[in-house]
């Protein structure tokens, strides 16, 4: 270690100021990664929210079914929390970013002046855009303040409709089911999570599912909801209606970008960022949900709404913000947990690729490759953690794989 360098670095920080704008679990990771980094300066972290920079993958699980408390979401315990020494402002919205004065403007009239500004305000749930859609009944899960209102929802012998059958739809089914609830899935394309998975994976979630007694409608299309005594009505354009005691809407999320539009930054349905997570301004950077950064993996800009991006690029743009040198543009990955089944995705499946799928005879686990050529491009496990770890290597290092012994089960992945 070169102290004098380190002292050097440190004192240039020490009268600097970062303002970190949203305190998800992307601002919550990029003030840590700040002070694990040697930032001795101001940081300023503005929340919305009442609470302390949370992970949200356990509220539509263990939160929402009460089998774990708020607080265990939180990156970091009060303690570890104070040490970080932050300027934490919760319930504070932030209204204007003035650039050529590099201020923050708040609400109240109060302005906090930056030499940085990081940018993860993430997104919020978008609303059904139908006629009822913003009935009170018509529930979303976004916070942790959204999950205390939908939890009392799920009772048991209670009807529960969602709408949409994307990944946060599909675990309130599966949540509410375990509840007790009578539950009804309407999905308005013609597959469950066509988006982000083909159509093999698409229909195992369908029988999933359905095997579990959630009732899935394909291709159903709300027109409106209407209230009724102790209840809802969901019209479907097909004519057909179905009541419900509670609606729950999971049709995908609208980036809070917002702020940076106001300000001049380039946008597009998100913050757009380079591969150092900066924007077009040299001193503003993003992370998390809000942010569109280039993928190597994906071949474009895209938003990767995950917990694995927002953690890691919150600390990558922390970094970036301090002048290390920062190349992002991770192997995707995404995970979800419905009626025990614990899902995993590495990497981008395409229809072009030749799939090959390891199963042991008799197992419910099982594992899907998808191929171009000899090199795998992605894989999607079931209930098989331990083979898409060793598949995430295997994409990344793009070492050329037998198709035939990937298939094999009696031949470990760590001699593939």
């Amino acid at each position: 270690m070169n102290t004098v360098q380190d002292g050097v670095a440190a004192a240039a920080w020490a009268d600097a100021t970062t303002v970190i704008i949203g305190a998800g679990q992307a601002g919550g990771w990029a003030a840590q990664t700040l002070r694990a980094e040697g930032f001795n300066g101001r940081i300023v972290l503005l929340g919305n929210e009442s609470h302390l920079p949370y992970e949200r993958p356990p509220l539509s699980k263990a939160v929402l079914s009460g089998e774990a408390h708020p607080q265990s979401t939180w990156l970091l315990k009060d303690s570890a929390f104070a040490e970080l020494r932050l300027e934490w402002r919760p319930q504070t919205s932030a209204t204007r970013i003035d650039r050529d004065n590099r201020r923050v403007e708040l609400e109240g009239g109060e302005a906090i002046a930056y030499d940085k500004l990081i940018l993860c305000t993430g997104g919020r749930a978008r609303p059904l855009p139908v006629p009822g859609g913003d009935l009170p009944e018509v529930r979303t899960l976004r916070t942790i303040d959204d999950a205390a209102l939908l939890a009392p929802c799920l009772v048991a012998g209670r009807k529960l409709v969602i709408v949409g059958g994307g990944w946060i739809g599909l675990e309130v089914a599966a949540t509410a089911r375990a509840k007790g609830m009578d539950v009804v899935v309407l999905e308005a394309q013609s597959r469950l999570c066509e988006r982000s998975v083909p159509q093999d994976v698409s229909q195992h979630l369908l029988e999933l599912h359905r095997s579990h007694g959630v009732e899935v409608m394909l291709g159903a299309k709300v027109q409106s909801i209407d209230e009724r005594a102790g209840g809802l009505c969901v019209r479907l354009a097909d004519g057909k209606s179905i009541d419900a005691h509670t609606v729950f809407a999971g049709v995908g999320l609208i980036a809070n970008d917002e702020l940076a539009r106001e300000a001049g930054l380039r946008c597009d349905g998100g913050v757009m960022v380079d591969s150092a997570c900066r924007t077009s301004d040299p001193s503003i950077f993003a992370a998390g949900d809000v942010a569109i950064s280039p993928n190597p993996w994906m071949g474009a800009s895209l938003r990767l709404e995950s917990w694995q991006n927002a953690q890691e690029q919150g600390m990558a743009a922390a970094r970036a913000s301090m002048g290390h040198p920062v190349d992002y543009g991770p192997l995707p990955w995404f995970w979800s947990d419905q009626f025990g089944v614990n899902l995993q995705i590495y990497g981008v499946p395409r229809a072009a690729h030749r799939v090959v799928r390891r199963q042991a005879p008799g197992s419910d686990s099982f594992t899907l490759f998808y191929l171009d050529g000899e090199h795998v491009k992605a894989a999607i496990g079931f209930n098989a953690a331990k083979d898409v770890r060793f598949a995430k290597r295997l994409i990344e290092q793009q070492r050329p794989v037998d198709a035939e012994r990937l298939s094999d089960t009696g031949i470990p992945m760590a001699k593939q």
